[in-house]
């Protein structure tokens, strides 16, 4: 089986070494992109049979693969995506599972990659619809499951820990180079998925934050 993929990798060596495995398996790179504007683009032109990217890259070098591969999902439901990692962060894995479903999902650290076996099979399951989890991402899912915020995007969580420095919508838009709106927003979803409910007791931001604290 064949793929057309598309790569998205800012770090050049990591590219080229990507490109080389899967084209050794005989898969076709149809674009390799070192950011998460170029991935959107090359998608778009190239129609791929699997998604590859990292996690973190430019042009904010946050979690701008991520927010990409939402996209993407959201306007491909069922583009099969394969994020990489340096670390595991759960909040990510939360989100990469909310994404259609579940299926045509992988999330791997990068040290899978010298296990150039395991990772094309990886690929090749991954665009067949499968969701392949890292071992390690998997076991601390499991280790850590009972965290209160395991429900919030990277973003939110971003947003949660701003508050909990004590600074004001208006500052957290300027840190996030977004608008206050969209910080209002993510507020809102933050309190929703914590189950702080306009009717319950107390200051819902004030206890949020104390949940963000705690975990």
């Amino acid at each position: 089986m064949s793929l057309n993929v598309v790569l998205a990798e800012d770090s050049a060596l990591m590219r080229d070494g990507l490109v080389g495995v899967l084209t050794r398996f005989g898969h076709r790179v149809r674009a390799a992109v070192g950011d998460a504007d170029a991935l959107v683009d090359a998608v778009r032109e190239h129609g791929p049979d699997i998604v590859v990217t990292d996690i973190r890259m430019p042009p904010d070098n946050g979690d701008d693969g991520l927010r990409a591969a939402a996209a993407l999902r959201r306007a491909h439901p069922t583009l099969p995506v394969l994020l990489l990692s340096q670390y595991i962060e759960r909040s990510y894995t939360e989100h990469l599972l909310d994404l259609g479903g579940g299926s045509g999902i992988g999330y791997l650290l990068k040290d899978r990659v010298g296990d150039v076996a395991w990772f094309v099979d990886a690929v090749v399951r991954v665009a067949a619809g499968a969701t392949v989890m890292d071992p390690e991402v998997v076991r601390q899912l499991l280790h850590r499951r009972h965290d209160p915020l395991r429900r919030l995007t990277p973003r939110e969580r971003e947003v949660l820990s701003l508050m909990a420095e004590g600074r004001a919508n208006a500052a957290i838009a300027r840190d996030l180079h977004v608008t206050e709106a969209a910080v209002n927003k993510h507020i809102g979803n933050i309190l929703q998925k914590l189950g702080l409910h306009p009717d319950g007791e107390g200051h819902r931001r004030v206890l949020a934050v104390l949940a963000y604290l705690r975990a």
